[in-house]
């Protein structure tokens, strides 16, 4: 066979299964939006690159079909890594775990695709071909569905994202892709009859790898419940603490208050009208810096309605203002929805307000203003805070990028990740005259 005709024959047959591992990637990465169909064009230089090392070994090692086999998958591998981590702004380990994942429902598929070609429509290879495609397509539009159906994407996003390890997890996701690689050379070997058992089992250590996916996700979000759980008791706590304070302040203002009203009193007896504006300015001012910042807190928080956007403000709150940091919170009106997933919006705020906490920090005067507005249908959230560097637009949003040093940055790339699943969610940043904002707007959805 000539080399251009093989050159061909492999960069399609790696074309097609780059566009399967695509499609499952969409599906594991949870992505809804249409612009990021944009960027597959970028991918095609994995397939050729692929397709063409594996002519080039099988000319420089004949009969090593195992070896230009296993080359030929981890240059496939790594080309879309590199094209994911690109195209989602993901770290390396983090794009090596969606394509292991992808990668696995995709061999899974391969298995089935090499069993077609070997018996349907043997006699006819065009025939033969336009029905393996046919086939493979309705499987991928099947399965990637059902992905969504079931919000596997959500659950391996959350994994992720807030795993303990993304480099183990990478590790772990890349092993179960060789084993099922493995398990994929060996249909070679087996008996026509008994592929069907093998593609059962084949379907089994897939399910398997998936619902090990499921489980960890799930133990990672009820670990994240029960800090939830206890955040709410630690908000009981507070609440009772700033209300205990503000008897007290009340109780001394009483007992104080005879002994300042004849003061008063001998003022005005005695016509001294200035002193006496002074003496009441003062009073009030006294009053409200002791009882009346604590009723307002309160009032605000009071407010905010969606237990654990609360129980989050609650413990950040109390962080900073363990650190220093004048905490301003302003929520006017009831805030009882935020117009998507609750979590997906307590991890944007949290982001938020710790990369807020941690550049006031830097300055002389710290502080961190929290505006919530609930109004008709949509949510607004301002975080605004002093800020003492210089800002690099084009740098911020990536991930890795940070001016406090190496292993930081990860907030704002997660954060514009999980924005964008929200058709319903803009995100807009400003900074002047010293002042960092980030604003969030949050449409109800229908």
């Amino acid at each position: 066979m000539p080399i251009q005709v093989m050159v061909l024959s492999a960069c399609l047959d790696s074309t097609l299964a780059h566009a399967v591992l695509a499609a499952y990637l969409f599906a594991i990465l949870d992505e809804r939006s249409w612009r990021q169909l944009k960027k597959l064009p970028a991918l095609l230089p994995s397939p050729l690159v692929a397709g063409t090392l594996n002519v080039l070994l099988y000319y420089a090692l004949p009969g090593e079909d195992l070896i230009r086999f296993w080359v030929g998958t981890l240059s496939a591998t790594l080309g879309c890594t590199l094209w994911t981590r690109w195209a989602w702004r993901l770290g390396f380990w983090r794009a090596l775990s969606a394509v292991s994942m992808a990668g696995i429902f995709q061999v899974a598929l391969s298995a089935l695709t090499q069993f077609l070609f070997s018996s349907v429509f043997i006699d006819n290879a065009g025939l033969q071909f336009a029905a393996v495609i046919a086939i493979t397509c309705a499987i991928v539009l099947l399965c990637t569905a059902l992905l969504y159906r079931l919000g596997f994407g959500r659950r391996f996003r959350l994994l992720l994202e807030e795993g303990p390890s993304p480099r183990r997890m990478a590790l772990l996701l890349y092993s179960l892709v060789c084993v099922i690689e493995a398990a994929y050379l060996l249909h070679r070997g087996v008996h026509s009859e008994f592929f069907a058992l093998y593609y059962l089992m084949v379907l089994a250590a897939v399910g398997l790898a998936a619902g090990l996916v499921l489980y960890l996700a799930q133990l990672l979000d009820a670990a994240r419940k029960m800090e939830a759980q206890r955040d709410v008791i630690v908000q009981q706590q507070l609440y009772e603490r700033d209300l205990e304070a503000i008897r007290r302040e009340v109780r001394t203002f009483r007992h104080d208050y005879k002994n300042l009203l004849a003061g008063l009193s001998e003022q005005a007896d005695e016509g001294e009208l200035d002193q006496l504006r002074a003496a009441l300015s003062e009073l009030d001012a006294g009053f409200d810096r002791r009882i009346g910042e604590k009723i307002r807190a309160s009032t605000q928080l009071g407010n905010v309605r969606v237990p654990q956007v609360r129980s989050l403000l609650l413990s950040k709150l109390a962080a900073m203002g363990q650190k220093g940091i004048d905490c301003r919170l302003e929520a006017l009106y009831p805030v009882e929805t935020v117009g998507m997933d609750v979590w997906d919006f307590t991890r944007c705020l949290g982001i938020l307000l710790d990369n807020a906490a941690e550049a006031a920090l830097e300055t002389d005067t710290p502080w961190v203003e929290i505006v919530l507005l609930s109004q008709r249908g949509r949510l607004s959230l301002r975080v605004s805070n002093p800020y003492a560097g210089t800002i690099e637009p084009d740098k911020i949003w990536a991930e890795g990028f940070s001016t406090k040093g190496e292993g930081r940055g990860l907030g704002l790339a997660g954060y514009q990740r999980i924005l964008a699943g929200y058709a319903n969610a803009a995100s807009s940043t400003s900074w002047a005259e010293g002042v960092f904002v980030q604003e969030l707007t949050v449409e109800d959805r229908a």
